[in-house]
């Protein structure tokens, strides 16, 4: 089974729901995308609303991945760079694909999707990422053709004692 992927997809009540679910989902199974477990939906909502505020403006793209029944499964926020010297630089980040769905090449076919995506934005030149160190997330970034271009030292305190690195990366297009 594969993935079918929307970019920029009408924002209805039931993709709403499903972004938070699986928002929820990711962090739950300790996914680094912004959040500890335990979270709700609730705890996300406020989150949520300020990337589709972003959205409404045009600042924010988005990207989903649905499952064979129409489920979100996967998802990304392609963000448009607001420093005018960095435009040609977009920002990918809240890269989620559903726990339980994990290990099918959901992954890869969603970075394959942004930078597909990407590619067709005038004027960008790469896509640029941060991810939280100690995941093995800049493993597999890694293995989707990111380059680690930088990293600041216990700059994510998950908890007190629990200092992650902000790892960043880069994808020429």
């Amino acid at each position: 089974m594969s993935l079918h992927f929307e970019l920029d997809p009408a924002v209805t009540p039931d993709l709403r729901d499903g972004l938070l679910a699986l928002w929820a989902d990711v962090s739950n199974a300790g996914g680094a995308v912004g959040f500890v477990p335990p979270v709700t939906p609730d705890d996300i909502r406020p989150e949520l609303l300020r990337h589709l505020t972003g959205i409404a403006e045009g600042r924010i793209r988005l990207l989903v991945g649905r499952d064979a029944e129409g489920a979100v499964a996967a998802t990304a926020f392609l963000a448009f760079n607001q420093h005018r010297l960095m435009r040609h630089h977009l920002w990918l980040y809240t890269v989620m694909v559903r726990p339980r769905q994990q290990g099918k090449g959901y992954g890869r076919a969603l970075m394959a999707a942004a930078e597909e995506a990407a590619r067709g934005f005038d004027g960008v030149e790469a896509l640029r990422l941060t991810c939280r160190g100690g995941t093995g997330a800049d493993a597999f970034y890694s293995a989707c053709g990111y380059k680690e271009v930088g990293r600041i030292p216990g700059a994510i305190r998950v908890s007190p004692g629990d200092d992650r690195d902000d790892i960043h990366m880069l994808l020429p297009l």
